[in-house]
């Protein structure tokens, strides 16, 4: 559970959501189940609503696990659009391409087993979005690779900027100038090289927190 809503906050939000697609369902299910971290169905139900806020047509995730955020936002995609997903675990992958088969959209989608800063080379831009969950010592470098290849307006969404492999109190710590683990710095430094120009960025406290930067040259 995320520290980053009080109980009741959490429950309000909630309250104030629709229902989830079944196969959606499944997949948060199938996470809890497993403990594999994902963004959670309000933070999902923001992606996608950011994916059509922007119009995306291209999105690259960095870490997609077995592609619960991936779920999200190819449900904001038109038909010929395109989402490539990475993870080190081959079978991650294939359990994503199981649920997007499902979802009907496992068409828009590229599945990448390996580094995911390697894949990103290996792919062209422009994107629409970025999705950064991998390694939080590596998140400051991902945003620093997906700058050439967004397009003026775009976005780059980082997750567990709150709260997850670095608690609340160590954040604190870390966003305070007194790191207490890599983890924690990492997501620091993100944070803050995100807050500088070219971009626009904001927390927001849903999962375990998003910071959604805007990308404007």
């Amino acid at each position: 559970m995320s520290d980053v809503l009080t109980d009741a906050a959490a429950a309000a939000v909630r309250a104030g959501n629709p229902d989830t697609d079944p196969v959606l369902a499944e997949m948060t299910e199938y996470g809890h189940d497993e403990h594999f971290p994902i963004v959670g169905p309000d933070a999902g139900r923001f992606l996608r609503l950011l994916a059509r806020l922007v119009g995306a047509e291209r999105v690259f995730e960095f870490g997609s696990g077995f592609g619960y955020s991936a779920a999200w936002f190819a449900d904001a995609l038109p038909a010929d659009g395109e989402l490539v997903l990475t993870d080190f675990d081959p079978e991650n992958l294939e359990k994503a391409r199981e649920f997007l088969e499902r979802t009907g959209d496992a068409e828009k989608c590229a599945f990448e087993a390996g580094d995911a800063f390697e894949t990103f080379d290996a792919h062209d831009g422009p994107y629409d979005i970025v999705f950064v969950d991998c390694q939080k010592t590596r998140y400051a470098d991902a945003l620093d690779r997906a700058v050439p290849e967004l397009r003026d307006g775009g976005l780059v969404v980082a997750d567990n900027v709150l709260d997850g492999p670095a608690s609340p109190a160590e954040l604190r710590d870390a966003f305070g100038g007194n790191p207490p683990s890599d983890t924690a710095a990492g997501i620091a430094k993100y944070v803050e090289k995100a807050g500088e120009e070219p971009f626009e960025t904001a927390i927001v406290p849903l999962g375990e927190g998003l910071a959604v930067s805007r990308y404007s040259p």
